[in-house]
């Protein structure tokens, strides 16, 4: 059935079917669609439940086992410069000889955290940003048996999410918009930022002589979360973690003749390519308001995508979701969080859409939302849909029967089987899960450490390349994990 938007404005969801019907789903069930055109569906296998983890970090199914990475303030980095720091949260997995790199994103902004990331030279951007985030490189071995850590980046702040290029090298994002000369004050220090910030900065994880400390400007400055270089390298996909209004999807096409590889991004003009944000469009040509519109009875359906471009990617007087009109210009989305792509297309994570603030009054509330976009078509389609539970609303961040339901999936990555890994960032239990387009959610771990009054959210997962090992973090306290274990029959 054509859905128009006067339909989903005017309140039609009996109409076309937008309302949820029936109970919440639990952890077994999950709403999904079916799998988009040509992507593979797992196969595998329902996992078994969760078992207690004696000393209290992590419960996993049995046959599993984890190994602790990195802990903030108790590993040390290379090189006597310090405890790793805090804060854990986008990370790329490389392979390195005979070992694995990770390379993990610190979501820290000034004294923001008690371990930070430590200047080095060569690495630094902005001097201002002491005692700030950046990138760590933690090296393991194929079991995950820690082996170092050297820093990556130094001087950037609040570094979210990110994401691996074709080429081999991590992209990390500033979620962050702040200008050269603005304060900052915390902890009982304070200090000025020397350069704007809210940039993609480039990573690698071989030899640390080849960091270029420079934002990639042509991509834009806003409160970045996560990002996907199209498999041609002429395109990249970027999601905005922001509100006030909601944020954005953008696409940057690279100018004619130019394909990303190794340090380019840095050496583009800060204008060249073309930055463009998102807008759905409905049947009958009109622009969708926000994401939160579409539900569960939509699950599966592409819809057309045009973009809009940009009028000042550098947000020289206004951030940039404020220079296009919602409905209009664009589709914007409350919480688009992490991405992550295959040959054909990205998927693309709302973590959630409920409260007062920044959802429309007549779009429907909902726990998490999975998108797929197909580069080739340019539709998106909604693949997998958490309706919303009321206790998610709770403040009680501890409630017990919270355990019993999902919500807010924030990181994804694709397994070497095709299947998703969700990261949770919601009420109650945290959970990574293990998510097929078209069948069930799992889960597949549960964060039993009790931080600061809640259960701290998972940050980065990303299997080793050959499947052995699943690395993920805990963002409070600052812990990641190797998790190792019969993956290839639960998930193959």
């Amino acid at each position: 059935m054509a859905v128009s938007r006067r339909q989903l404005l005017a309140g039609g969801a009996a109409g076309v079917g937008l309302a949820v019907a029936g109970t919440v789903p639990t952890l077994s069930a999950a709403q999904a669609s079916p799998v988009p055109s040509g992507q593979p569906a797992a196969g595998g296998r329902p996992f078994p439940p969760l078992m207690d983890d004696p000393a209290g970090i992590l419960a996993l199914p049995e046959g599993f086992r984890y190994r602790i990475a990195a802990r903030a303030g108790e590993t040390e980095l290379d090189g006597g410069l310090g405890k790793t720091p805090g804060r854990q949260d986008g990370t790329g997995v490389f392979s390195h000889g005979g070992a694995w790199r990770l390379i993990q994103n610190h979501e820290i902004t000034p004294f923001s955290s008690e371990f930070t990331v430590p200047f080095v030279d060569g690495t630094v951007y902005d001097h201002g940003a002491l005692n700030s985030g950046g990138c760590t490189v933690v090296e393991v071995d194929r079991q995950g048996v820690r082996r170092g850590e050297r820093v990556g980046i130094s001087g950037t702040a609040n570094n979210c999410a990110g994401g691996q290029t074709p080429w081999g090298s991590w992209m990390t994002c500033e979620e962050i918009e702040i200008k050269a000369g603005d304060k900052w004050s915390a902890g009982g220090h304070s200090g000025t930022y020397e350069q704007n910030h809210g940039y993609v900065f480039e990573v690698f994880p071989d030899a640390a002589n080849k960091q270029r400390p420079q934002p990639i400007k042509a991509f834009g400055r806003y409160a970045h979360e996560a990002l996907v270089v199209e498999p041609s390298r002429e395109r990249v996909y970027l999601t905005e973690d922001a509100s006030s209004p909601n944020g954005l999807l953008y696409r940057w096409t690279a100018p004619r003749g130019v394909k990303l590889g190794p340090g380019v991004g840095a050496t583009l003009a800060p204008n060249a390519g073309k930055l463009e944000a998102m807008k759905l469009l409905m049947d009958d040509g009109s622009v969708l308001p926000d994401l939160a519109y579409i539900t569960s009875a939509q699950l599966g359906r592409p819809f057309k995508v045009e973009w809009t471009e940009v009028p000042d990617r550098d947000a020289t007087t206004t951030p940039v979701r404020k220079q296009l009109k919602p409905g209009v210009d664009v589709t914007p989305s409350k919480k688009l969080e992490g991405c992550w792509g295959d040959e054909r297309g990205a998927y693309i994570v709302a973590s959630f859409a409920f409260g007062a603030s920044d959802l429309p009054a007549d779009a429907v509330k909902h726990d998490g939302q999975v998108w797929y976009y197909d580069y080739a078509a340019e539709t998106l389609t909604l693949v997998t849909y958490f309706p919303h539970n009321a206790a998610t609303d709770s403040a009680d961040h501890a409630v017990k029967y919270q355990d019993l339901y999902f919500d807010g999936p924030d990181n994804v990555s694709i397994t070497p089987w095709g299947s998703l890994i969700l990261a949770e960032d919601g009420v109650g239990a945290s959970h990574v899960l293990s998510s097929t387009p078209g069948g069930a959610t799992y889960a597949i771990a549960r964060n039993q450490l009790f931080f600061n009054g809640e259960f701290s959210e998972f940050t980065g997962p990303h299997f080793s390349a050959d499947g052995t090992v699943l690395f993920v973090n805990i963002q409070e306290p600052g812990i990641t994990l190797a998790i190792t274990g019969p993956w290839g029959h639960y998930l193959g």
